[in-house]
């Protein structure tokens, strides 16, 4: 099955990232509970959808339900239907979720963020596939690959007391783990090269001119907290932004609160006496001017390793040499700035 009904092909060439895609071809045929993990902006919901639209029910319903945006009894309700009168202001029964997804698939996003409650519902359901609607006294059955998506480590939510171990096990026949988008840095210019494209052609722009070598390189040094949805939204804000469509971009704006009347700024600038650079050493999260002229000099490979010692000697000076609070300012975990501080012997004052 080479297309997936309205979801975009998968884009990256990292290793990790295709070790992943591999994971999910053969999982997806496999007619079991799937969990998928991963920060933010990683693409949950589209990897949830490719495992059904790679399955032998790609002709039947994929339902799709975001358990944090409903309060306990609107997503009890959602997820399981309810009949007329089984509340204040239930004038007419309600199918839920599970039985319009019978014979396909429902993708429970936030799974964590369902109460006890519903998690035991749930449980039943993919148990023995039996539920009742809200109000009513008739077992109902349904046949529903479940697929449940957080970005928890729901272990732990077991060992707090908030999420059902019993259930844990029945989906976690398997797991699908994310990579973050920092650890596929080569995807970031396939990635922002993309967007921009697209975003071009929705200016109405007659082609995209690109990135600068320099604009690569504070794209790829940034940590990308949020992930694909994040770049998305610094290379489209780069592309609107460009004062001229056709020539490459230098200018990219990774923080889009950064500015010297955001509420508290001034408070901030006190304590730190004064302006200056942020606490991580780094200038500005833009590159621009001078900096991205020196750096498009360079061959790529060179410019980026440049970057990264400049960034690092900065924060680690800046944090008085404190490994893991140089770690957490630049959003690393303390493995990774190790990692960087032995590729360019760092660390020492």
């Amino acid at each position: 099955m080479d297309m997936l009904p309205d979801l975009p092909a998968p884009l990256g060439e990292a290793p990790a990232f295709v070790d992943m895609l591999d994971h999910v071809s053969r999982a997806a045929p496999l007619d079991r509970p799937i969990l998928v993990i991963g920060e933010r902006g990683t693409g949950k919901e589209l990897i949830g959808a490719r495992l059904h639209y790679l399955s032998k029910r790609w002709d039947r319903p994929f339902v799709r339900v975001n358990c944090a945006a409903l309060s306990e009894e609107l997503l009890e309700s959602e997820l399981f239907g309810h009949e007329a009168g089984a509340f204040t202001g239930a004038t007419k029964r309600q199918i839920g979720r599970f039985e319009r997804a019978d014979g396909g698939t429902l993708f429970l996003d936030e799974i964590a963020a369902a109460s006890l409650r519903v998690q035991e519902k749930v449980l039943r359901v993919v148990e023995y596939g039996e539920f009742e609607r809200l109000g009513g006294g008739r077992t109902l059955t349904t046949d529903v690959r479940l697929i449940g998506a957080t970005n928890l480590h729901l272990p732990d939510e077991v060992a707090a007391g908030r999420f059902r171990a019993d259930l844990l096990d029945r989906l976690a026949f398997d797991v699908i783990t994310l990579p973050p988008l920092r650890a596929r840095p080569e995807d970031i210019p396939l990635l922002a090269e993309h967007f921009g494209r697209a975003m071009a052609h929705a200016l109405g722009n007659d082609g995209f001119a690109g990135f600068t070598d320099g604009a690569l390189v504070a794209l790829t040094a940034h940590p990308w907290p949020g992930n694909v949805r994040e770049l998305r939204n610094a290379v489209e804000r780069a592309v609107y932004r460009a004062p001229r469509a056709d020539r490459p971009i230098a200018a990219v704006d990774l923080d889009p609160f950064a500015s010297p009347w955001r509420p508290g700024a001034a408070a901030g600038q006190a304590r730190a006496g004064g302006s200056g650079p942020d606490l991580d050493g780094a200038a500005s999260p833009t590159l621009a001017g001078e900096g991205a002229a020196d750096l498009d000099a360079l061959p790529f490979a060179e410019a980026v390793a440049r970057f990264e010692r400049c960034r690092l000697e900065r924060a680690l000076a800046a944090h008085r040499y404190n490994r893991r609070a140089t770690a957490e300012a630049l959003g690393l975990t303390y493995d990774q700035l190790r990692g960087y501080l032995r590729k360019y012997d760092l660390g020492r004052p």
